[in-house]
């Protein structure tokens, strides 16, 4: 027993640093296609080519499609968290520094705890309120620093709203009828690709491939490791260490994507964003996920 559970701790850090690892590379690769690409036609191409691949691991997995209530549901999560979420997402990091983005975006599990005691589904709790409180702190000081720089307000709530998005899609899934997770998101993306779509055509977005080899790396990134493996690693972590601990990641990421955007986006590492990115964590540590607040078990 020891040793096996010694060996499903092991494989739950691998995929912890891997998933983190992969997905602080996402918010870079997408201020890379931005530079080439318009923002929704950039993301269009980004999740129609991760439904296929996802489309394709469900056919030779033999897996079912959802019908009924079970699709609206599939369909309703997609549009929601990848189409919704990811438009103001790619939008914002047009001018918004891929750093600060993530570290936003790390309010998530926050936010979902709030959405989830407003919407009376969990009792309201004090270190809820406190965790708020710490990481609107955390943002203030990110942020206040790329505001003075001329980094549009609107960008910034672009962010804000991507977060709102992305929480309430996952408070949605708990309510939805269940659908394995790899149909799910071949259905998710798939709907979500006909929304950017939409949006990118009323949007007058050219559409056309990537010229850059850049671009195209970007893109590769974005699919294969930012997309289809990050999401596979998680998997992973779920099983291995349970739901609360696997959530985590949203507090690991933004500190991948700022070294790494310091690195290769020239990212400037302001005393706001050291400070506030610590802070902005510890809220969202002390409001949703302090030892106690879930009852997973590795």
């Amino acid at each position: 027993m020891d040793a096996a559970r010694t060996s499903a701790e092991r494989a739950g850090l691998a995929a912890f640093a891997g998933c983190c690892l992969l997905s602080g590379g996402n918010a870079i690769g997408v201020r890379f296609s931005n530079r080439e690409l318009d923002p929704l036609w950039g993301a269009s191409l980004r999740f129609g080519a991760a439904a296929v691949v996802l489309l394709a691991v469900t056919a030779v997995m033999r897996l079912a499609l959802p019908r009924g209530r079970a699709l609206a549901g599939a369909v309703l999560y997609g549009v929601l968290n990848f189409g919704v979420t990811f438009a103001l997402a790619y939008y914002a990091l047009v001018r918004v520094h891929a750093g600060l983005g993530q570290t936003l975006l790390a309010l998530v599990p926050l936010v979902a705890l709030l959405l989830v005691v407003a919407q009376r589904q969990e009792p309201f709790r004090k270190p809820a309120l406190v965790g708020t409180l710490v990481a609107a702190a955390g943002v203030a000081l990110a942020s206040r620093a790329p505001l003075q720089g001329g980094v549009p307000v609107l960008s910034l709530l672009a962010v804000l709203g991507a977060v709102l998005s992305f929480a309430e899609a996952t408070v949605l899934v708990h309510r939805l009828p269940p659908v394995h997770p790899v149909v799910m998101n071949a259905v998710g993306m798939t709907a979500a690709t006909v929304v950017l779509l939409a949006g990118s055509l009323a949007a007058g977005d050219t559409w056309r491939l990537p010229q850059r080899t850049a671009t195209w790396w970007a893109l590769a990134y974005m699919v294969v490791a930012g997309s289809v493996l990050t999401f596979v690693f998680y998997l992973v972590v779920v099983r291995h260490w349970g739901a609360s601990r696997a959530a985590y990641v949203f507090v690991v990421i933004p500190v991948v994507t700022i070294l790494l955007s310091a690195w290769l986006d020239d990212e400037e590492l302001t005393a706001g964003l050291l400070l506030g990115a610590p802070l902005v964590m510890a809220g969202v540590h002390l409001g949703a996920l302090r030892p106690g607040r879930h009852r997973d078990t590795p």
